[in-house]
């Protein structure tokens, strides 16, 4: 396993097992710490709770009312340094992205995150490893 990003947490948030498990295994493939929410709300009581969050995966739609632009404001309230990556098959919304964030398209391949990460200023750069 790679150790470009050993020692950082990321918080996948999506309520499609499918996604979630690809997205996942992406993020522990390059060393990161993985905890998952399918909900909004258990996102956000994570992150309350949560001392080390460096890094916030989530969609737009999720298992209950409350929406990634929820989960992220939140997050970003609990961790003002925190990174968001946004993944969504719906429309972006430019007014509701917490400032610095980044929104991919569904699908996202692996390449995708791994470019985003890079935008967000994360360290290492796993690029020549990918498919």
């Amino acid at each position: 396993m790679p150790d470009t990003f050993n020692g950082l947490t990321v918080l996948v948030v999506e309520d499609d097992w499918l996604v979630w498990e690809n997205a996942a295994e992406w993020f522990r493939e390059q060393g990161w710490d993985v905890a998952d929410a399918a909900k909004g709300a258990n996102a956000i009581g994570f992150l309350r709770k949560t001392k080390a969050v460096h890094l916030l995966f989530t969609d737009i739609g999720l298992a209950d009312d409350v929406t990634g632009w929820d989960v992220a404001e939140a997050g970003r309230m609990s961790h003002p340094n925190l990174a968001v990556i946004y993944a969504s098959g719906g429309h972006e919304d430019p007014l509701r992205r917490v400032s610095g964030s980044i929104f991919l398209p569904k699908p996202v391949l692996p390449r995708d995150i791994m470019q985003a990460c890079s935008r967000l200023g994360l360290p290492g750069n796993t690029m020549g490893r990918l498919a």
